[in-house]
Parts: structure tokens; sequence; C-alpha cells
């Protein structure tokens, strides 16, 4: 019997896998973005965290990946997540000590947003409403 379609939020490191070395996901991971009736989720906040990265030169393997975001996330069947004022609250206030404003706003939305986070970051398993998918 097929699983049911889920909503989720992919974690930033995972559309990067996704879309570059996808044998680096998990098999759940792989299965749960390779499955076109989920609705899959991508940050605005991760197009700025691999924009940054990219700049920064800490991610210089991804230069086509940044020159054709939203073509390379079309390859992947998401939707774009824009971050609200709700989501910004949150993020800046939740009582978490992990100072990362990336991986802070995306725990604020997948909390808000009661979508699972699909990430291999174990830091995000210590955050009470933040369920882990991987």
């Amino acid at each position: 019997m097929a699983e049911p379609p889920v909503r989720v939020l992919l974690d930033t490191h995972v559309i990067i896998w996704a879309l570059t070395e996808p044998q680096r996901l998990s098999a759940t991971a792989r299965e749960i973005i390779e499955s076109r009736e989920n609705e899959l989720l991508v940050s605005a906040a991760s197009a700025w965290e691999i924009g940054t990265k990219y700049r920064l030169g800490k991610l210089p393997q991804l230069e086509a990946t940044v020159l054709n975001f939203e073509a390379q996330l079309d390859t992947l069947g998401t939707n774009s997540l824009p971050v609200s004022t709700a989501h910004a609250l949150l993020a800046g206030t939740m009582a978490w000590s992990h100072a990362d404003p990336f991986d802070r706003m995306l725990a604020a939305q997948a909390i808000l947003e009661a979508a699972p986070l699909v990430t291999s970051d174990s830091v995000f398993t210590r955050l009470e409403g933040v369920d882990v998918v991987w």
C-alpha cells in the first residue's frame, strides 16, 4: 500500500544533495523527493544561504545551481516558501541556543507550517516542535 502524500520542508543541504549528489540522501529522503505526490517546500532562506555560501567561496561547485536556481528547483517539483513576518519573529525569539540564522528560520518555518523537516542535521532533533525526517 502506498504512503499518503506528505508536505515537507527541505533543509538546504538536502536541496543541494538532491540536485548534485542524490546518492548522499537517505533512502527515505530520496523516496519523499522522488514522489511527485508529495509537496516539497524550499524556503527562501535556503536560497539566501546557498547564495551567501557561494559568494563567500564555500560552495564554488554550485555556480550552475545558483545561476539557474528556480529552474533547478522545478526539476525537483518544489514549491517556494517565502519568509513571513511570523516566521521571522519565531526564528528570532524561540528559546533555542542554536545561533545559525538559516537553521533558526528553517526550524521556525517547519513549526509554523506544520511541515516535517527533511534533514540529516541532528541539531534539529533537539528542538521541540520540529519533526525531522531522514
